[in-house]
């Protein structure tokens, strides 16, 4: 994992969200695309000439379904890491070695039936709310480092 602040060359930039329950707990889903027990957090790109902010609660209703969310904070630095050799040669055309992202940590303000995750394309397959504490060992192992970053930055918010 790299920290800098600025997305660095040859990395997608991206945002990563943390919801965050009313109980602190946060939310992960089980990719569709994978048929490892792996869990995330929601994800994903940050289009040209959209803030990290912007791209969150967009990001948040393509793939949560739920547009029931206040931002809390942003974190200080860019996080990037990178992709298996493996995977980085199949996803974006081998354009990038992996992704920098801007994590930010939300308030959930709804019910859990706001939550949908059967979006016009659909990025998980289950989901549910998870202690804090759980989501290193929930993730894949190259985001490991990442998650751990983010939680020791928001721990206010979830610990």
């Amino acid at each position: 994992m790299m920290r800098s602040t600025t997305p660095p060359a040859g990395y997608r930039p991206n945002v990563g969200i943390m919801l965050i329950a009313a109980d602190r707990r946060v939310f992960v889903g089980q990719r569709v695309d994978t048929r490892i027990d792996a869990w995330q957090m929601p994800q994903g790109g940050i289009d040209p000439g959209e803030s990290p902010a912007i791209a969150a609660l967009r990001e948040l209703e393509e793939e949560v379904g739920t547009d029931r969310a206040e931002i809390l904070r942003e974190s200080t630095d860019w996080l990037a890491y990178d992709l298996p050799p493996e995977l980085a040669r199949s996803m974006w055309r081998g354009r990038y070695r992996g992704q920098a992202q801007k994590w930010l940590a939300l308030r959930f303000t709804g019910e859990d039936a706001d939550i949908r995750i059967d979006t016009a394309h659909p990025e998980f397959r289950t989901w549910r709310w998870a202690p804090s504490v759980d989501l290193p060992r929930l993730i894949v192992p190259f985001k490991r480092a990442i998650y751990a970053a983010v939680l020791e930055e928001f721990a206010d918010l979830v610990g």
